[in-house]
């Protein structure tokens, strides 16, 4: 480990210049065979992979299973059964260099019955397609810097394992299991880098992100006739404890940096039926009655593990100073965990800056983690010391019926990676 942290130095010393040999030979690669980059997006794009699709999520993974195939990897398919999701697709090439581990994910979260479901070209420079950049595009960046490096002569002496899970968009539970693949690929790892499309925007990479959490808070109040709430005997009633608690929420912990928490769905009156899953319910109440039940669904979203443990420790503090006669219980589900911005992370991103400006896509800079969501690289942020995400296929309106590929940067996309990965494991003497 001392060897490689040498070596990153030495690579952030290197001046800018035009690659030369074996880069040379990655950067022809890429730009040679990009309509072929362009075809296996498409084809992917066009398998339906909604992540409760589990026949669809395991067909895209057929896929990717092929392209390592034909690149000398080992691959294995991780059953998720046990998390009840489709499951993780796992390639790996032993290698003698520095240990490097590349994320992706196979699944959308357009399921069959959605009505966008097709690749479609707009113009020379764009596609819309469902999962188009989040992810298949990072995916296909991912097969098509590592058959650069191959045709470089780079690739054989690469230590890399490839982890595309199934569920990313809709992880399983529990959540320990489902990514127990990831975290063990992980293990004792000197860089990882996601794929995810991240804010979008080229001239930006994620090297920190916010965790999320959900939760659920309950409320129950003393049902009694309208006109006798608030007296001594009756309180406030289930909704008025909710409104206070979440006031009390806004009080406390608005405008703390990096931290978000947003009631989702409320519902209350004298009986409440909630579906966390579903995130939908009924209530049933009169305007002459004082609310007996309440409930309010929502997320949390932190920078670092201790700004995680703080909020929580406050929004348990702000439920338990109930008001007469009501009852309110909070609970947290195991939510994805933070990316706390490291110098590791900083230095990793350099190397990739430097990458860039020399195969002329411009700079890097890091985003901030406020336009940065949750993503799998989160699980291993224990693990591994220096982990750059969103760097996969740029575009727009991901999540939506109009997500959008800027297709123009598939192959500076790949480029750039090609080069990271190839500068990692190939420092200057």
């Amino acid at each position: 480990m001392r060897l490689f942290a040498a070596a990153l130095i030495a690579a952030l010393g290197v001046s800018a210049a035009a690659p030369s040999g074996a880069e040379r030979t990655i950067v022809e690669f890429v730009d040679a065979h990009n309509r072929e980059a362009l075809s296996l997006l498409e084809r992917v794009v066009n398998i339906n992979s909604g992540t409760q699709n589990f026949a669809g999520v395991r067909a895209v993974g057929d896929v990717f299973w092929a392209e390592f195939d034909r690149l000398g990897f080992k691959t294995t398919w991780i059953d998720g059964a046990e998390w009840h999701r489709a499951g993780h697709l796992i390639a790996h090439h032993p290698g003698s260099g520095p240990k490097v581990v590349l994320v992706g994910h196979l699944d959308t979260v357009f399921e069959p019955d959605s009505p966008f479901q097709k690749f479609q070209r707009v113009d020379e420079r764009t596609a819309t397609g469902p999962g188009i950049i989040d992810m298949k595009g990072g995916d296909v960046v991912i097969v098509q810097a590592l058959a650069a490096l191959k045709a470089a002569g780079a690739l054989d002496a690469m230590n890399v394992t490839v982890v595309m899970t199934g569920d990313e968009e809709d992880g399983g539970r529990p959540l320990s299991k489902a990514r127990a693949a990831l975290v063990d690929a992980a293990r004792g790892a000197d860089v990882a880098i996601g794929f995810e499309d991240g804010p979008g925007d080229p001239r930006y990479a994620v090297t920190a992100r916010r965790g999320t959490t959900g939760w659920e808070l309950r409320v129950k109040g003393t049902p009694a006739h309208s006109s006798q709430i608030f007296r001594p005997e009756f309180g406030p009633g289930a909704i008025f404890e909710a409104a206070r608690i979440l006031n009390a929420f806004r009080e406390r912990m608005a405008g703390e940096e990096h931290l978000t928490f947003n009631p989702g769905v409320i519902l209350g009156g004298t009986s409440v039926e909630f579906d966390p899953v579903q995130s939908r319910g009924t209530a049933f109440g009169k305007t002459n009655v004082t609310a007996e039940q309440a409930v309010v669904a929502g997320d949390l979203r932190s920078l670092t593990p201790p700004q995680l443990e703080h909020a929580q420790k406050t929004m348990r503090q702000i439920v338990a100073e109930a008001m007469p006669h009501t009852q309110a219980t909070i609970e947290f589900d195991e939510g994805y965990p933070p990316l706390a911005p490291t110098e590791g992370n900083a230095k990793l991103l350099a190397i990739y800056d430097r990458a860039s400006r020399d195969v002329g896509a411009g700079s890097v800079a890091a985003v901030s983690p406020d336009r940065a969501g949750a993503a799998d690289v989160s699980f291993i942020a224990s693990e591994v010391k220096m982990i750059l995400d969103g760097v996969g296929l740029m575009g727009h309106d991901d999540h939506t019926p109009s997500e959008t590929a800027d297709l123009s940067t598939l192959p500076s996309q790949t480029k750039r990676a090609a080069v990271t990965l190839y500068r990692l494991s190939h420092p200057p003497r």
